[in-house]
Order: C-alpha cells, then sequence, then structure tokens
C-alpha cells in the first residue's frame, strides 16, 4: 500500500482521520457500539407515546389511563359495587352492635326476643319499635347503627306520614307505596342488577366464547352449519318465551338467568369468529400445526389470546344491556318476586304513584348514572385496545 492511499475499513470505506490520524473518537467510556438512544428519545416511543419496552398488556393499561373520564368511571362504579357487597352494613333495620345492662349483642348475626330487652312478647325484636329505642338510650346502654335505619323489606309501623312518604329525615328519599324505605330498595337493587348482570355477561361471554372459536377456527361446513344454527335460533321469540315460562314457573332470578344466557352470546360469538377467520391463516399459526401442536392447544395458547381484544371492549357494554334487560323485565312483571328489590319494580311503583315523584326519579338517576359509567369504560377500554390510536 502507498503512503498516498489512505486505509480502508472493510469493503473499500475510506477512514476518517481522527484527532490522532486514525478512526474517529466514538463517545462513551472504553470506546465499542455507540449507545441507543433512550427511551425518553421520540425516536424510541410509539405513536401514543409510551415506550417499546413495556408488555402490551401494561401499554393498554396507560393508554386507559389517559383516558380521564373513563379511568374515573371505573373507580367510581367499582367503590359503588364494593360498598353495595356490604349493604347490610350500610342500610338495616338491625343495630350492627348492642350493649344493653353490660351484655353484648349481635342482632345482624342472630335474633333476639324483645324480652331480653325489657318486653313482654318472645316475639324477634322490633328494632324500630319506640320501647325499644327508649330502653337503648338509658344510661350505660349504646346501640351501633348503621348508617340508614332501613333494610330493603322493612315497614315502619311508626312512621309519621300516610305511604308514599316524600323525603324526610326518617326516610331521605322517602318510601314506597307499601311504606319501604326507597334508599334501602335503591341500594339493595343496585347489588342485585351489577351482579345478575355480572353472571349473566360471565356466561355470555363463555359460549359466545367457544361458539365463536369453533366457527372461525374450523370454518367450511362446521362455521356454515353454526350459522345456520344461530339463524334459525336468534328468530325465537326471546319475550314470548319469557311471558310463557314466567305464567309456568314462579319469576326469579335462576329463570331470567337462564333464559337470557340462551340467546345473550350470538351477538359476541359474531366478533370471535370474525378475529378467529382472521388469525387461523396467519404464519404462527402454521408454525404451530408445522410443530405438531393439536387443534385444541393451537385454539387456547396462540389464536384466542390473539382474539380477546373485541371481547374485553364488549364487556362493559355487554354488562349495561344485561342490566336494562332486567330492569325492563322487572318493569314488566316479568322479572323478579315483589320482595326482592329491584329498580326496574321501583320504576314501575313510580309509574302508578306520578305524585310521588321521589320513586321514580331517584330509580332513573341510578339507573342513568350506572349505564352512564359503563358506557365510558367501555369507550375507553376500545380505545386502549385500539393500538392505531395516538
Amino acid at each position: 500500500m502507498s503512503a498516498t492511499t489512505p486505509p480502508t475499513l472493510g469493503a473499500g470505506v475510506p477512514a476518517v482521520d481522527g484527532p490522532a490520524g486514525g478512526r474517529p473518537p466514538i463517545s462513551g467510556s472504553g470506546g465499542g457500539r455507540p449507545p441507543l438512544p433512550s427511551t425518553g428519545s421520540p425516536a424510541a416511543r410509539d405513536p401514543a407515546g409510551l415506550p417499546p419496552a413495556l408488555s402490551p398488556t401494561r401499554r393498554a393499561w396507560l393508554r386507559f389511563k389517559r383516558d380521564r373520564r373513563g379511568y374515573w368511571s371505573l373507580w367510581i362504579f367499582a367503590t359503588l359495587f364494593v360498598l353495595s357487597l356490604g349493604a347490610e352494613l350500610l342500610s338495616n333495620d338491625k343495630p350492627l352492635l348492642v350493649s344493653h345492662e353490660g351484655q353484648l349483642y349481635v342482632p345482624m348475626l342472630r335474633d333476639y326476643p324483645e324480652t331480653a330487652f325489657g318486653g313482654d312478647f318472645p316475639t324477634p325484636t322490633d328494632w324500630l319499635d319506640p320501647f325499644i329505642r327508649e330502653q337503648l338510650e338509658r344510661p350505660g346502654n349504646w346501640a351501633i347503627l348503621p348508617p340508614n335505619g332501613y333494610s330493603f323489606n322493612t315497614l315502619n309501623y311508626f312512621a309519621p306520614s300516610p305511604n308514599p312518604a316524600p323525603p324526610s329525615s326518617t326516610n331521605v328519599l322517602g318510601t314506597d307505596d307499601r311504606g319501604r324505605d326507597v334508599l334501602a330498595r335503591l341500594i339493595y337493587g343496585f347489588r342485585v342488577s351489577v351482579l345478575f348482570g355480572l353472571a349473566l355477561t360471565a356466561i355470555g361471554v363463555l359460549i359466545g366464547v367457544v361458539m365463536g372459536a369453533i366457527q372461525g377456527y374450523f370454518a367450511g361446513r362446521v362455521d356454515l352449519t353454526v350459522q345456520r344454527f344461530i339463524e334459525i335460533w336468534s328468530s325465537v321469540p326471546e319475550l314470548y318465551l319469557l311471558i310463557i315460562l314466567a305464567s309456568i314457573f314462579e319469576p326469579g332470578l335462576g329463570i331470567l338467568l337462564v333464559i337470557l344466557s340462551l340467546f345473550g352470546w350470538m351477538g359476541l360469538s359474531d366478533y370471535v369468529r370474525a378475529e378467529f377467520l382472521r388469525n387461523r391463516n396467519l404464519e404462527y399459526v402454521t408454525a404451530a400445526r408445522a410443530l405438531g401442536l393439536s387443534n385444541g392447544q393451537i385454539i387456547r395458547r396462540h389464536v384466542l389470546p390473539n382474539s380477546m381484544t373485541p371481547v374485553i371492549a364488549f364487556l362493559p357494554f355487554r354488562m349495561s344491556g344485561s342490566i336494562l334487560a332486567l330492569t325492563s323485565l322487572d318493569f314488566l312483571g316479568l322479572g323478579v318476586p315483589p320482595t326482592t328489590p329491584s329498580l326496574g319494580e321501583l320504576l314501575a311503583q313510580g309509574k302508578s304513584n306520578l305524585d310521588a315523584w321521589w320513586i321514580s326519579m331517584s330509580t332513573f338517576t341510578v339507573l342513568v348514572v350506572t349505564l352512564m359509567l359503563l358506557i365510558f369504560i367501555g369507550e375507553a377500554l376500545r380505545n386502549a385496545l385500539d393500538t392505531r390510536r395516538g
């Protein structure tokens, strides 16, 4: 090599003289590969501004938190639901704890006779009786009462106003036409509605995912046969079936759950079917087949996890539909028995007693707030699972 020819690097690439006539200096200690851009640089972030090292679940959660309306709706709904699970501690006609003449009683766990508190009869104690209240207010005696002193079926025979009574210091939201406290009915009715919605959603998701996975993965004749079955089954009049069964069996949550579960899975199965039809021909499924995995293993380990996005986004909307279905059937008299607290039964009472505005107004407010929170959660969840959004 002549002295006039510059040294080359690799395949004839001329070297650039550095300060000492060699290679250019590389920043950092010890030389070596240039440092990668940090996660804070724009080149290392996705359009949503999230670092690429995060897992898909973590990235979806961060996108969900950015939607403040859906995020706070989730917290509010979860708080209300958790509080309703302890409805007996919030609204009950029995004290939580009683101390009478130095002896402790737990009325929520056991019924005590009236004679234990100075009464004349061995019947269960009526804790709303003014005589019993007077006994508990004597020196040395005390009682820890719930915030609302009525249960969902409590009849206050000592109420100062005829029923339905307007809101007062005795009944914060008034009473219904039978003298039951509206606030207590709302608390217990909200719990029944949410639990029913959760159960119906879980059953519908289970059946819908199974049916949609079978259709989408096997396709062909299997898909065609199941689709024809769904078309026939969806044409069955659901409301007429409910009316017939309500005339045969005693109305209850179990009958409603079974009937609505028979029809509530078909909408979700279409989404799952579409996802499976799209994913069944992708490279990772072909590779799994080449490795000898069975159809069940491919569905469970590979295709199903990549097809759950529409299922998760569908859950809040499905749950709001379940709550609305129960309320509508109760309003028509085809739902739960009258003794069961229900938002639909309260709406029916409000329709029958138009002058008792507090019944329909409070029930309508609870129903609208519940559905609104679920819709906000569903919208935020849908946006969080959409990776194309910035």
